[in-house]
């Protein structure tokens, strides 16, 4: 690892001696090694990126409390199908036939504004918000769900909630080939 040159200091012409000179020369190679290995091992067990989560409110199921009744004018359900497909209905299911749209500006998105738009204006103050019922299939995949719910932010929906879905539901899916 390390040398020790030794040399010098020994009895030259005059009689006098010298003292000896130590050279040091240290091989650095462990130590490379090592620093290397430390970095690949903190490499290893840190996170570069951390996970993103969204906070998802969930109620309380040991608390029973009343609930209020809301008009069917200003609910919006949105049924989330296979294939990056949506069908949404404005009021009570079966009422009103569904219609089938895409995730994105011109989909869904362009459907929330609109339909908030409507309730917002046929409705007095207090009650003049929208809220959406959100009802994932067994075919849709997470992906579509979290897209959902980046629409509602998006679009500044502030009540939601994700509720299982109807059997008349999965029968519009499977009717509009989207189950």
């Amino acid at each position: 690892m390390a040398e020790l040159d030794t040399s010098g200091g020994g009895k030259h012409k005059g009689g006098k001696i010298r003292s000896k000179k130590a050279s040091t020369r240290v091989d650095l190679t462990a130590m490379v090694d090592l620093a290397f290995l430390l970095i690949t091992f903190f490499m290893y067990t840190t996170t570069l990126n951390k996970p993103k989560a969204m906070n998802l409110v969930m109620p309380d199921n040991s608390v029973k409390t009343s609930q209020l009744p809301v008009a069917a004018s200003r609910t919006m359900t949105i049924v989330l199908g296979s294939h990056d497909k949506v069908e949404w209905y404005m009021g009570e299911p079966g009422k009103t036939p569904p219609t089938v749209d895409g995730y994105g500006a011109s989909g869904i998105r362009k459907a929330l504004i609109d339909n908030a738009k409507v309730v917002a204006a046929t409705h007095a103050a207090p009650d003049n918000t929208m809220e959406v019922l959100i009802h994932p299939s067994d075919k849709s995949t997470y992906n579509n769900l979290v897209a959902t719910l980046d629409e509602m932010s998006i679009t500044n929906i502030h009540i939601y909630a994700i509720v299982k879905i109807l059997p008349m539901e999965v029968d519009d899916l499977k009717k509009n080939g989207i189950y």
